[in-house]
């Protein structure tokens, strides 16, 4: 016995904790801005910044000179020309050099200029397109906790039904005892009551996965814990719908993002125009080359008569037919020089220019530049398009929250009629005027009508929220 009891005070120990863990409720600007910092989406966008800031240094690079360092060390063994003494033999020498070369772009058709506005734009474009990013996101968010809210109300709404239908079944059990109704309308309650407890379920199961939703959209790890705060009214507090939809649109071309990435598409596009046809220019290219090097051969250091061949004979004088001899000579080799001293004595420069005029390249050049042509008229019509996308969504927003506000006024007479009808069929089946089929209609009905209203509330919320974001209003202020 005393082991059950500490497995109770455990148990309830644990509910309590688990109580106070659920105590953290989420508001939409928490949600919204929760999201765009820790969205894979939204990631995946700045590091698409970050990658239009590393082609920037790149294109800026392009101005800058090149240089380089190159050092050899060869060894040529076997038959080889001997430097020394002009013969052939064989032999391993061996060789070091050393050189440096700089160039520089002078002048490149303009390419290096247009590719460097090209990636200044294209920083631009990966901006807009995360703030875009953004926005879809912080959308989507504010839906998904809007549906969050209506399967709340809609669950509330199940469970005070179902506390109904359960007090009038207990009311029916009297009648049936008092004899004021038949037993069978007591099992049509019954059945009702049945039903009821289907729908709690169900409006359950249905807050249970809306709560999963935006826990996914906002990239939670524990969401088991997770709730929103349920203090959002159907109201238009920034009267957007007293605007023009026509006012509402020009805002809208003023403000939208989308637009500002077709626009500087566009851009983009001229650029890449720009940079095609630099190829059809000369480029100027200015170099300097530095090199030295050094040998490990031996080295003629002076001479040595040839007592074996003291003379040989180099002609003869005309006339006489007396032959001209002169003295034959040995090298004498000795070590190379320091090597410090080759490359010292062996450095050598050359600089100048480079001028490159395109003839002929198999017309790469003038279909490149066709390419570029063709990219930039879609660009053009893309840019038309998302004009004429945003005017329709614009006008389609604005119909849709008109509509969906006549609906939510409509839906809200018809509950105040179901709820006038409900308590009259109710007071005439308490006197047994009407059967139990009847009554549980009229109960149907009333349920329908609540749900009618909080779904025609929030989607009249949400159109809300899209026609203040055409108009530049945010979902959550920053």
């Amino acid at each position: 016995m005393k082991k059950i009891n500490c497995l109770r005070i455990a148990f309830v120990f644990l509910i309590g904790l688990s109580t106070q863990a659920q105590t953290k409720v989420w508001t939409l600007e928490e949600c919204v801005k929760y999201a765009i910092k820790n969205n894979i989406s939204i990631k995946q966008s700045e590091l698409d910044t970050i990658s239009a800031s590393i082609d920037k240094r790149g294109a800026f690079g392009n101005f800058l000179p090149t240089a380089s360092l190159n050092a050899n060390h060869s060894w040529n063994i076997g038959l080889n020309q001997d430097i020394t003494t002009g013969l052939l033999r064989n032999q391993t020498t061996q060789f070091s050099g050393v050189g440096a070369n700089v160039g520089v772009d002078i002048y490149k058709g303009m390419q290096n200029q247009n590719t460097l506005r090209k990636a200044n734009l294209s920083i631009v474009a990966s901006k807009y397109q995360l703030l875009k990013m953004q926005e879809d996101i912080a959308l989507n968010v504010a839906n998904a906790f809007l549906q969050v809210l209506f399967n709340k109300e809609n669950l509330k709404v199940q469970k005070e039904q179902l506390v109904i239908n359960e007090k009038q079944f207990k009311r029916s059990e009297e009648l049936v005892k008092a004899g004021s109704i038949p037993r069978g309308d007591l099992l049509d309650v019954k059945a009702t009551v049945a039903s009821n407890k289907q729908n709690v379920i169900t409006a359950e199961n249905a807050l249970l996965i809306s709560k999963l939703s935006l826990a996914q959209l906002l990239q939670l790890k524990e969401f088991w814990d997770f709730d929103v705060i349920d203090d959002t009214n159907a109201k238009d507090e920034n009267n957007i719908m007293s605007i023009k939809p026509i006012d509402i649109y020009a805002k809208a071309k003023e403000s939208r993002t989308e637009l500002k990435i077709a626009q500087t598409n566009l851009e983009i596009a001229e650029k890449d125009v720009a940079i095609s046809k630099g190829a059809y220019q000369p480029t100027l290219t200015g170099f300097y080359n530095f090199n030295t090097r050094a040998s490990y051969s031996d080295i003629v250091v002076g001479s040595t008569p040839n007592l074996e061949n003291p003379t040989s004979v180099v002609g003869f004088v005309e006339g006489t037919n007396q032959n001209v001899l002169r003295p034959n000579s040995l090298p004498v080799l000795g070590n190379a020089a320091p090597i410090m001293d080759q490359f010292s004595d062996n450095k050598g420069h050359s600089f100048g220019a480079q001028l490159s005029i395109p003839v002929f390249n198999g017309f790469s050049v003038r279909n490149n530049v066709e390419r570029s042509k063709v990219a930039l008229e879609k660009t053009k019509i893309a840019l038309e398009k998302e004009d004429l996308d945003l005017q329709r969504n614009v006008y389609t927003a604005f119909t849709d929250a008109k509509g969906a506000l006549n609906a939510h006024e409509s839906s809200i007479v018809a509950l105040e009629s179901r709820e006038e009808a409900y308590n009259y069929a109710k007071e005439k089946y308490a006197v047994g005027l009407m059967n139990s089929f009847d009554f549980n209609q009229s109960q149907t009905l009333l349920t329908n009508a609540q749900s009618e209203v909080l779904r025609t509330k929030y989607d009249y919320i949400f159109k809300i929220k899209i026609l203040e974001f055409y108009f530049g209003i945010p979902i959550i202020k920053s």
